[in-house]
């Protein structure tokens, strides 16, 4: 069995209904929308998201439901899935998960529309069942995804990114919806509110994990979804190549920045940057790093009793930070 399907297991029940209601959640008086959406719920990833929600809302009410969670991850996926249409947009990318993109199928300005009205949906789920509670907790991820990509634009044109600004940028960027995700789960089962900040913050340590991992797939010699070097090609500054720069001479950090601002085309020349951060310990220190935000995760854990919802949250932890994709 794939790790996701092992992790998924003691909320399989939930996850089936989970898709036939964030199904219904999109549906639309339009033909058009209704059939673009059918296209996005049939190319669905492997929905960690909604999987985050329903484990830590079991894990902290001892199995417990409500119908709040289920509209929690609704609320989760039709925004995440709005800021996915308008990213496509944005990087003027025409695929997503290896099919094509909205944009590329229809245009860019219905693309616009659709994340228009799949982001309407998600405030309209939640104000429509007076969950301004779970409203709150995805609107500030949305404020600091929006925040952190900002940041990142305004850093790389520079390429002075340092260790804090990167990590400011990935808990923005990423490690904010993980943390919405989890704050939802409890939230949305009635946990207090010390609770519900503890498992924000247990999404956000696996959040940085993540993208972490992320970062660490540019220098991966294994054939991945993700091309090797796409990062330097892109100019993005990230953890491997911040520590090196922080710790090599004077000569080499100006033949580093001047490879990546001016020879990041050139395929030779970005082999040889990678070569140089993994012989310089990037790749070491980027390492230890993750691993020390999974056991910031796990000792958030330690703190509940033993259950299949915990055990799976920990099968999460490593199979973030352990996957080939």
């Amino acid at each position: 069995m794939k790790p996701v399907e092992l992790i998924k297991l003691p909320i399989k029940q939930e996850m089936e209904l989970f898709e036939k209601k964030f199904r219904e959640a999109m549906l639309s008086k339009v033909p058009l929308l209704n059939r673009i959406t059918y296209y996005i719920i049939r190319r669905k990833g492997k929905q960690m998201r909604p999987m985050f929600v329903f484990l830590i809302a079991k894990m902290v009410s001892d199995g417990n439901f409500d119908e709040r969670t289920y509209r929690g991850a609704s609320i989760i996926e039709l925004i995440h899935t709005a800021t996915l249409v308008h990213d496509d947009v944005v990087d003027d990318s025409n695929r997503r998960r290896g099919f094509f993109s909205i944009n590329a199928l229809w245009k860019n300005k219905i693309a616009v529309l659709v994340g228009d009205y799949l982001l309407s949906k998600g405030l309209l789920l939640s104000i429509d069942n007076d969950d301004f509670d779970l409203l709150k907790l995805i609107s500030i991820a949305v404020r600091e995804m929006s925040e952190g990509e900002l940041l990142q634009i305004e850093k790389a044109r520079k390429l002075d990114i340092t260790e804090e600004v990167y990590f400011d940028i990935i808990r923005q960027k990423t490690a904010t919806l993980i943390s919405a995700c989890c704050g939802i789960g409890a939230a949305s089962v009635g946990a207090k509110n010390d609770v519900v900040q503890q498992m924000r913050k247990f999404g956000e340590y696996i959040g940085i994990a993540f993208q972490i991992k992320d970062d660490l797939f540019d220098y991966s010699d294994e054939k991945i979804g993700k091309p090797t070097g796409i990062d330097i090609k892109e100019q993005k500054m990230t953890l491997p190549l911040i520590y090196t720069l922080n710790n090599c001479s004077k000569k080499e950090k100006a033949w580093l920045i001047n490879s990546v601002k001016k020879h990041n085309k050139d395929k030779k020349r970005v082999k040889q940057v990678i070569n140089f951060v993994k012989k310089n310990g990037g790749i070491e220190y980027t390492t230890t790093k993750m691993n020390s935000y999974k056991n910031k995760a796990i000792t958030i854990l330690q703190e509940y009793p033993d259950s299949p919802y915990k055990k799976s949250l920990l099968q999460m932890i490593d199979y973030v930070v352990e996957r080939k994709v």
